[in-house]
């Protein structure tokens, strides 16, 4: 595979209205490809609809997307209007992340049915589903578990063909076979514990990580060439050549492109050789606090 890189940056809120479009637009000056947002009920977040929408406002090259929406919270049929409307508004810039929600601490807040993760997972497919059925063209039948479609034909339709780029991430064998099969973009995470209270600690390491490469590999056989691989970068210390790491900073060295550490030639490298090795070209970053640090990298990397 050789795809060129592409860089997110997750930016959850600002003060106000101005603050939001020039933070948009300071990414796309900067080799960052998307905006994303995220999806919670609990904790300072905008919400997703009305945050990518102005951020494709202040726009013209920027994509924006989520990271993730939560299945859960709405239903497919009312989030494919939403999304082919945000796609068409956007002119084609609407990169869709899905999952299957799983922060317990929103579904207790908001006294929603906090189901097994097998039971979300199929949910979401079930969703993947409907949304794609209802971005094409003419009316839309579906009778599934958990959903019941019948003769719907929604318009906008996404102005994006055959529908927006669709972005789905995980860490459970479960989900990242359903990505395999039907994601664009993959992001690669840990799996998270079955109580929604947060990432499982026996999931992280190397090993771990480049099994759910091979897993999707795969899983996705003869359409493996046509997904993006990606991660969100969890942890980021760039440092001046010669300057030495404490102790604190050596410990949490890690092998996986979750973790980058060192000078920027460093990252640059470790960057490279996931990309080349791996085919890891999509990488998110995850903490707002890390974009200064951050945008040197971007800029040298980015569509190359």
């Amino acid at each position: 595979m050789d795809r060129p890189f592409r860089f997110a940056a997750v930016i959850r809120e600002t003060g106000s209205a101005r603050a939001w479009a020039e933070a948009a637009r300071r990414l796309e000056g900067s080799g960052f490809d998307v905006l994303l947002v995220p999806d919670h009920l609990v904790g300072p977040r905008f919400a997703p609809v009305a945050a990518m929408t102005a951020a494709a406002c202040a726009t013209s090259r920027l994509r924006v997307g989520t990271l993730v929406f939560a299945n859960d919270f709405r239903h497919p049929a009312v989030l494919a209007k939403e999304a082919a409307t945000v796609d068409l508004l956007s002119e084609g810039r609407l990169e869709l992340g899905l999952g299957t929600g799983w922060m317990a601490a929103d579904y207790a807040g908001a006294g929603l049915a906090f189901e097994p993760p097998g039971v979300r997972v199929d949910r979401l497919a079930e969703a993947i589903t409907v949304l794609k059925g209802l971005w094409a063209d003419g009316p839309f039948t579906f009778h599934g578990r958990h959903y019941r479609i019948t003769a719907l034909d929604q318009t906008p339709k996404p102005l994006s063909r055959p529908h927006p780029r669709l972005l789905l991430g995980g860490g459970g064998p479960r989900m990242l076979g359903l990505a395999a099969r039907e994601a664009d973009v993959i992001n690669l995470g840990m799996r998270v514990r079955a109580d929604g209270t947060g990432p499982d600690g026996a999931d992280g390491g190397l090993d771990a990580f480049l099994a759910k490469i091979d897993l999707v590999r795969r899983a996705a056989a003869g359409r493996y060439h046509r997904i993006e691989l990606g991660t969100s970068v969890q942890q980021l210390g760039v440092r001046k050549r010669d300057e030495p790491w404490s102790a604190a900073d050596s410990s949490r060295q890690d092998e996986t492109p979750q973790v980058l550490l060192g000078t920027r030639q460093d990252i640059v490298d470790k960057l490279r050789h996931w990309r080349d090795t791996h085919d890891l070209s999509y990488f998110v970053l995850h903490h707002e606090r890390d974009l200064d640090a951050f945008i040197p990298v971007a800029e040298e990397l980015a569509g190359r």
